[in-house]
């Protein structure tokens, strides 16, 4: 397959996946295991920087009023909420990476997270389904969701966009639309802070980028094209429907991976 083609792919697969609760991670894994070629770190962060900004420039009105709004108690109480969460993260996050941990290199992981997520998924909407519909973020909710952030990170296929909104639909923020605002709201500065630190440390290691700049500027394009795209879908999709329907398809997608694909891959 042409190289420029299997940028595109990869680029559209970010893209999809980075916002929706299905593991961009896991994704991408995959897409490099069935022939789209793996890539370098300094790619894979790179791509995923597209999505991010597709996301700030969505709730550019939100973000610009929360940090214009500081005089307002409750837009007051809704930042810090959202820095609490972040630094939550961020403070785990370099426990973690001190301890060593990376991410697995086969699908195996990968595919069972997608099962057991689906489920997760399923349970959250039925438990969320019980509660009266509740938009307000809690204090719970944000401590909660920094942690999940957490998970997510350590368990590639579980989802950080997942994670975070069903962790705030079942501690507290019941109303899918809020509950994903939080999660994606939370989720700008954190994965800049990760996108940046994960750079930083493939900079000093300059001989593991193999990746040319066209190759890179062009997957950066195309995930910040098409995450723009779904993710303003998603906004919109979340206000009438459930969530069921990315259940369904981690748990086809986790139980195809681990009945066909070679054991080790």
């Amino acid at each position: 397959m042409n190289n420029l083609i299997q940028v595109v792919l990869l680029g559209v697969i970010e893209g999809i996946t980075e916002f929706l609760p299905i593991s961009s991670t896991g994704h991408l894994l995959i897409a490099e295991k069935l022939g789209l070629g793996q890539r370098s770190e300094m790619f894979n962060i790179v791509i995923q920087a597209g999505a991010i900004l597709a996301v700030t420039v969505i709730y550019r009105r939100r973000l610009f009023e929360l940090l214009t709004g500081l005089a307002q108690p409750e837009q007051r109480d809704y930042l810090l909420k959202l820095v609490s969460s972040f630094l939550i993260t961020a403070v785990l996050g370099l426990v973690v990476a001190k301890l060593g941990y990376e991410l697995p290199e086969t699908v195996t992981p990968v595919a069972w997270a997608l099962v057991l997520g689906g489920f997760w998924i399923f349970v959250a909407e039925w438990l969320a389904g019980k509660k009266r519909i509740e938009s307000r973020v809690t204090w719970t909710v944000a401590i909660v969701v920094g942690v999940a952030q957490i998970a997510a990170a350590v368990f590639p296929g579980l989802s950080r966009s997942g994670a975070t909104i069903f962790a705030a639909m079942l501690t507290g923020t019941s109303d899918r639309k809020a509950a994903t605002e939080f999660a994606f709201l939370v989720g700008i500065p954190t994965m800049y802070a990760a996108s940046a630190y994960a750079m930083l440390k493939q900079l000093k290691q300059a001989g593991q980028v193999t990746d040319n700049a066209l190759d890179v500027g062009l997957g950066f394009v195309v995930s910040m094209l098409v995450a723009f795209v779904v993710v303003k879908w998603l906004i919109r999709y979340i206000q009438t429907n459930r969530f069921t329907i990315f259940a369904l398809y981690r748990i086809a997608l986790g139980l195809f991976l681990l009945l066909f694909l070679p054991s080790g891959s």
